[in-house]
């Protein structure tokens, strides 16, 4: 069971680095999130999750932390299509195959990808990153 109480000292620290209050809702949410590894969740995901642990939280909270997490540097968003977006606690350089059907997102290496050329990013802005989601689905024998 996560609780607030419970998260060690590198959550709340990680929190306060990224400028964000460690209050009880965000340590639970970011315990569940950074906790054992790299992972992709939705927050329909995260909220199941969270419905196991000792703080109430709504799902529009939920919502609103993954995008405070996301704009401190700590998520980065994935959209897959509107209205359905995953947040990947994997800040390294990477893209993804998204598992039609599934609704599996798995992780690609950045040098696994290359691309020809890019084109030129309109005038006053410039490219800060690329996201390549490769659409895979399972093989038909």
């Amino acid at each position: 069971m996560i609780d607030a109480h419970s998260a060690d000292h590198a959550v709340p620290e990680r929190l306060k680095r990224a400028g964000l209050r460690p209050t009880r809702q965000r340590l639970a949410l970011a315990a569940l999130l950074f906790d054992g590894g790299h992972r992709h969740v939705t927050a329909e995901q995260l909220q199941g999750e969270v419905g196991m642990s000792a703080v109430k939280v709504s799902l529009a909270t939920i919502y609103n932390t993954l995008h405070q997490f996301t704009e401190a540097g700590l998520l980065r968003e994935v959209v897959i299509e509107p209205g359905r977006s995953y947040f990947d606690t994997n800040m390294d350089d990477h893209h993804h195959f998204y598992v039609e059907g599934s609704g599996r997102l798995l992780d690609i290496p950045a040098d696994s990808v290359s691309l020809a050329s890019l084109p030129t990013p309109p005038a006053g802005t410039e490219i800060s990153r690329v996201d390549v989601i490769i659409r895979i689905s399972q093989a038909r024998t």
